[in-house]
């Protein structure tokens, strides 16, 4: 790890929707679903190593520092980590207050850590240089010249919003983006970036835009549109693009061709995915490409669907880690390697101010260094997906809290890395163009907890180079 400055180290069924199902989930769809996803052959086929006992503690199955993918980037490889105590404060009483409110979170310190986060992704020395050469630097690879952003261009901004299960600001709510770390981003984007209002959609299609975020954020910027499940109260309702489909590797798996992506989704230019630091019930960490379960549409998901369509149980079983071996096809690829999700994506955010172990609950301390008791009070950001989410796997791992680190929890990110060569041997085609994806980062783990240096610091391989804002 590279040093830059250490020190700055209604509804019940919508409530209940996503937590009780995925208890329910894991025990029933498992039973047939998930064998015959991983392996052609069916159950039959699926190696003895995937029943019996309970897991033990996930370890990755390979040596550290062997990266394999290909690096993405303006500086291949980079992660960046910005950590600064003093920016989460809640005392962790409900009672008193949420820890979405200011005088918890610190919007000034929020702020800083994002302009610092910009300028060491880019290698920039300013954030408007930052802005510009993320823009330039995704139409150069994508065929669009050597311009930037151009006014009329829209520019998406996913925040992962599941905890928002209503508009009100509720403390019993778990977490979701920091309203102090998306306001920042808004005002650079705007500000810094010079991002027309009116050419800005921030959304979350199966969950609400929680006042806490719309209403300073409306307030500010009137023109940025906010999209959620129902719209209303200044929202709008995202709708689906029916003539843009999720493609799944598994063609077995549901509404295979039939799953929709947003219209502000497939009509933006760029997109920034801003999700959050939570452990999941089923695939151990969610992340930035978990965030685009809340990207997916279906005209049919059963009768008791609450999230009106925008529903994604489907793909559920592929992302089973404590049943399903490394290996194995994973629906996470997919949507990353959907030219409309990951392949408009100009950066990748986590905001890990606070983590939470589990997807529905509220944050808890970490014990880790350099958290020591602590919230994670960090900002993590990549213009390479899968090198961010190696990082994020490897903090989970040394977290003695993070319950749910069990089972094949990278087996995802080895798919990505080598998606046109997987070792699961899947064709993944996730537009259903027949253009099969490109290697989709890079993947490594890094040496030691303690050192955090993966081959980029050590000068040893072209991987992930972690450094600090």
């Amino acid at each position: 790890m590279s040093d830059g400055n250490r020190k700055t180290t209604d509804d019940r069924a919508a409530a209940m929707s996503r937590r009780d199902f995925l208890k329910v989930s894991e025990g029933v769809a498992l039973a047939g679903a998930s064998a015959s996803l991983a392996w052609p052959g069916g159950a039959a086929a699926a190696p003895a190593a995937a029943a019996g006992a309970a897991p033990a503690r996930w370890k990755p199955a390979e040596p550290p520092n062997e990266p394999i993918g290909e690096a993405q980037g303006i500086l291949p490889g980079r992660v960046v980590w910005v950590h600064d105590p003093e920016v989460a404060r809640w005392d962790g009483d409900t009672a008193a207050g949420g820890w979405f409110e200011d005088r918890f979170t610190n919007a000034a310190l929020a702020d800083s850590m994002l302009r610092r986060t910009l300028r060491r992704v880019t290698g920039a020395t300013t954030d408007a240089d930052a802005w510009a050469a993320l823009f330039r630097h995704y139409n150069q690879t994508h065929g669009r010249g050597p311009g930037g952003y151009r006014p009329g261009e829209k520019v998406a901004v996913k925040l992962n919003l599941n905890c928002s299960t209503s508009r009100r600001a509720e403390t019993k709510h778990g977490s979701y983006n920091t309203p102090q770390l998306t306001m920042a981003l808004l005002r650079q984007l705007v500000g810094q970036a010079g991002v027309r209002e009116s050419d800005l959609v921030v959304y979350d299609a199966s969950r609400f835009v929680n006042d806490s975020i719309f209403l300073p954020a409306h307030a500010e910027f009137p023109g940025i549109r906010f999209e959620d499940r129902d719209g209303g109260d200044g929202r709008f309702a995202v709708q689906p693009d029916r003539n843009v489909a999720l493609h799944f590797g598994d063609p077995s798996t549901p509404d295979h061709g039939k799953t929709f992506l947003p219209a502000c989704v497939t009509g933006a230019t760029y997109l920034i995915n801003a999700s959050v630091f939570k452990g999941h019930s089923l695939a151990a960490v969610t992340l930035a490409t978990k965030n685009h379960f809340g990207s997916v549409y279906r005209d049919d998901p059963g009768p008791r669907d609450p999230h009106k369509g925008w529903n994604p149980s489907h793909m559920h079983a592929s992302i089973m880690v404590r049943k399903r071996p490394m290996g194995t096809y994973n629906a996470l690829v997919d949507v990353l390697g959907h030219k409309d999700l990951g392949g408009k994506t100009i950066l990748y955010l986590i905001d890990a101010f606070y983590a939470t172990p589990h997807q529905s609950v509220l944050p808890e301390k970490w014990q880790s260094s350099p958290f020591d008791g602590h919230w994670t009070s960090s900002l993590f950001a990549s213009q390479d997906p899968v090198a961010l989410e190696s990082v994020a796997v490897d903090f989970f791992a040394a977290e003695e809290t993070a319950k749910l680190m069990v089972g094949a929890v990278d087996n995802y990110l080895h798919e990505a890395a080598l998606a046109h060569q997987p070792p699961s041997g899947i064709r993944y085609d996730p537009a259903g163009d027949g253009a099969a994806p490109r290697s989709l980062g890079v993947h490594e783990h890094w040496n030691r907890p303690d050192k955090k240096q993966y081959s980029r610091n050590l000068g040893s391989g072209k991987g992930i180079e972690l450094v600090m804002g």
